[in-house]
């Protein structure tokens, strides 16, 4: 059988048990036409797939993600017959450490905000008001990117304060209330939208539009956004080699809506399913990779726990 077929069919099998695999298939297929669209599934040999891995850079947490993907598919094509044995190299570089995602500050995103007023320098940027609007809701509804992005007309209620994000991450709908400063910002920008389609009535038009009228791409807001990020003179200084991102913004909800039910005196165990519901994720493990812990997260924590144990010590007393 050839790779480029069993890849296929591997694929197919994963999409039809309600995976998303969009990313996994990728890497996927473009090992197979690393190998070659005609070669056999018996005819790799682990040194081909060894220079596939490692690309420019190996070690790197993409090469890692890719074994991942392939060492499935290979145990998929083990358990099925088709192979004696994986041809996985041996030997696995050390897995870098975690990524640690950017948390924006407050002041951050003020500079951010403000920063789109002045960041175009060049015709094809989006209009200020459409990349303002983006980052006010990635980061007041801790919203995906392509969640944003997919949203239409019809699926921001702006009465009923709530939207609907359509086949997500995981296969679902899910609805996401918004407070008043953010239905404010999304009604501006409602009636303010660019485009010739800014006014139409039909409910299935992209809610985020270009000067033309067509759906913003996910390209073009990365784009954008690294050129406003430079403009306000937002960066790292960790020792991370990636700058803040977009995706960060989801980040930094989550987290600086954990601080504030921690300042609150909220029982955070009790609400963390909310804000996991609220996310879009499948479980509470998938919500715990946002909840990365920043100085003023921790400093929270430390008082809850020094409240704790001076009422532990005075009810002893």
């Amino acid at each position: 059988m050839k790779l480029q077929h069993m890849v296929d069919r591997y694929v197919s099998y994963r999409q039809a048990m309600g995976d998303g695999f969009a990313s996994a298939a990728k890497d996927l297929r473009s090992f197979a036409r690393f190998i070659g669209p005609t070669a056999d599934l018996t005819a790799v040999r682990p040194k081909q797939v060894k220079r596939f891995l490692d690309g420019r850079r190996p070690g790197t947490r993409s090469w890692h993600v890719r074994y991942g993907d392939l060492s499935r598919f290979y145990r998929y094509v083990v358990s099925h017959g088709y192979l004696a044995k994986a041809p996985l190299p041996r030997v696995t570089p050390q897995r870098p450490p975690p990524f640690v995602p950017y948390i924006y500050s407050r002041e951050e995103l003020g500079r951010l905000l403000r920063g789109t007023d002045t960041y175009q320098r060049r015709p094809n940027c989006l209009e200020p008001i459409t990349l303002r609007t983006l980052i006010l809701l990635l980061y007041g509804a801790g919203l995906r990117l392509g969640e944003a992005v997919a949203l239409n007309r019809g699926d921001v209620d702006l009465t009923a304060a709530v939207i609907t994000t359509r086949r997500t991450k995981f296969y679902k709908n899910r609805l996401v209330p918004f407070g008043t400063h953010l239905g404010q910002a999304l009604a501006h920008y409602a009636a303010n939208r660019p485009g010739p389609v800014a006014q139409s009535p039909h409910h299935d038009v992209p809610f985020f539009t270009t000067r033309t009228g067509t759906r913003v791409k996910k390209y073009t807001i990365h784009r954008d956004f690294q050129r406003l990020r430079e403009h306000a003179g937002v960066r790292r200084s960790d020792g991370e080699r990636s700058q803040p991102r977009l995706h960060d913004l989801r980040h930094s909800f989550a987290v600086h809506r954990l601080t504030s039910w921690y300042r609150q005196g909220a029982d955070v165990q009790k609400l963390l399913p909310y804000l996991s519901t609220y996310l879009g994720h499948a479980s509470l493990r998938g919500t715990q990779v946002y909840l990365s812990m920043t100085p003023e997260l921790l400093h929270e924590a430390a008082v809850r726990f020094d409240h704790y144990v001076w009422e532990e010590e005075r009810d002893e007393g």
